[in-house]
């Protein structure tokens, strides 16, 4: 399977400076995933504030009473126009970056008319008008039942309700609907056309009116989490509907399993493929071009599982015997990131003092370089911590860290495969390819939603679907 070691290029001249020559300018990729791995837990992945209470200074406030806790409101004045009305948004807008944003209220006194609104508005709302009477927002109103949507005149949507009701108004964003319910179930949606922040509202326009609001503080009377899973469901059953050719996906496996050296794992899986009944033969037709991925198989298998398990100069000495041409260069990515990982395996056992003196010897020489400073710095920065590995650098210690340097070797030879079909078929299996298109769909629609929903993470997807296995 696989191909012998290719000859050693001639070393002399060529421009090396700063990472320099053709194929390291593509391993530059690997310096960038090693930053990824540095704020991976950083700005997109933080939560977002959600409200927790009224906001008792935009508010309709002559006309109602909000309670010590800010979770409940009462209409204290006579209802005379259409502008007295008793308005309250909540504290802060829904947020975005999720499947589902919901909230309820509790209908404790439905006052002389019942006139109680639960919806959605905009941060510069009109604070004396019921939701869904003016531009920018929507409200499912309890005296007639009726859905305004920024006009004075509603739609027929769903029951009345009134004293001891619980009514929840929702936005699902995956969809870009709006969503209410009453006493646990769902009344209806309708599409979201309001674009930007929105601010969960409560109204009550009548004498009396007093309602309690839950923003999740305490247990809702509709099942959200069970609303989530179906909306999810119900997202794989579509995706499950795609039509794609026959065995398409044993095909991304093998090319993977080669493309990485994973040689064994590449014979079971050959195995395994024969001995299922029936046996899975993929249609040439839809079959995957695996062209150089079989090159230096066996080498490259050698090669991870010695960065795997820590032996770095075992593997520089038999990089230098194998494929010299990839570490001619002592100024490399590859050098740089080998050099970086025999420092930190031997930080690992403890042997600080010869670490710092390989670091001065090997490390240095990156001191300086374009593209190599910031990392040199937060490598070195594991000398400083007393348990490294729960530090912010802690990510260097990490086997996904190991499994990196492992990957850039491995693009690092099969650049040098003279058959190579492009400038960058090393970096990438197919399987990876079409992850990368799929995450950049995700985001794309994502941005056509107004950046709302939840943030496309593949690992998330991937972990939930083999939770769900």
């Amino acid at each position: 399977m696989s191909s012998s070691p290719s000859p050693a290029n001639s070393a002399n001249g060529g421009d090396t400076t700063n990472a320099g020559n053709g194929q390291d300018l593509n391993l530059l990729h690997f310096l960038d995933k090693v930053r990824l791995a540095a704020t991976r837990d950083a700005k997109e992945d933080e939560g977002e504030d959600s409200p927790t209470e009224l906001n008792t200074i935009n508010s309709a406030g002559g006309f109602l009473v909000v309670s010590p806790d800010k979770l409940s409101v009462k209409y204290t004045n006579m209802n005379l126009h259409g502008h007295d009305v008793g308005v309250v948004q909540a504290n802060r807008p829904a947020p975005v970056k999720c499947l589902t944003y919901y909230f309820e209220i509790f209908v404790k006194d439905s006052g002389v008319k019942g006139q109680v609104a639960i919806g959605f508005t905009k941060e510069s709302f009109k604070m004396r008008r019921q939701p869904g009477w003016e531009v920018n927002s929507c409200g499912y109103h309890g005296d007639d039942g009726f859905l305004y949507r920024g006009q004075g005149k509603g739609e027929p949507f769903g029951p009345k309700y009134t004293k001891d009701d619980t009514v929840g108004g929702g936005i699902n964003y995956a969809t870009q609907e709006f969503f209410f319910t009453k006493n646990g179930a769902i009344v209806g949606k309708i599409p979201k056309d309001i674009k930007g922040h929105l601010f969960p509202t409560v109204a009550v326009h009548s004498q009396n009116e007093e309602v309690l609001v839950n923003f999740g503080k305490k247990k809702f009377a509709f099942d959200i989490k069970g609303y989530e899973v179906s909306e999810r469901n119900k997202q794989q059953m579509a995706i499950e509907k795609i039509s794609i050719p026959p065995n398409i996906g044993y095909g991304l496996v093998k090319t993977y399993l080669l493309h990485y050296g994973y040689e064994e794992t590449l014979d079971a899986f050959n195995l395994a493929t024969k001995t299922t009944v029936p046996p899975i033969n993929i249609d040439q037709g839809n079959a995957i071009d695996e062209d150089d991925s079989p090159y230096a198989l066996k080498q490259r298998k050698i090669l991870r599982q010695l960065v795997r398990n820590g032996e770095i100069d075992a593997a520089m000495v038999k990089l230098r015997e194998w494929y010299p041409e990839t570490v001619q260069d002592d100024k490399s990515v590859v050098c740089f990131l080998l050099h970086c990982q025999h420092f930190i395996e031997l930080l690992r056992v403890g042997k600080l003092e010869e670490g710092v003196k390989y670091g001065r010897l090997e490390l240095a020489k990156f001191v300086g370089l374009t593209g190599f400073q910031d990392i040199i710095e937060d490598c070195f920065a594991l000398l400083v911590y007393e348990k490294p590995e729960e530090s912010p650098v802690g990510y260097f210690l990490e086997d996904s860290h190991k499994e990196l340097v492992a990957d850039a070797v491995n693009a690092a030879i099969l650049s040098t495969n003279p058959n190579k079909r492009d400038a960058q078929s090393h970096l990438h299996s197919h399987l990876e390819k079409l992850l990368r298109q799929l995450t950049v769909c995700c985001l794309e629609r994502r941005s056509l939603n107004g950046d709302q929903g939840e943030t496309f993470r593949l690992h998330r997807v991937l972990d939930n679907n083999s939770t769900r296995r």
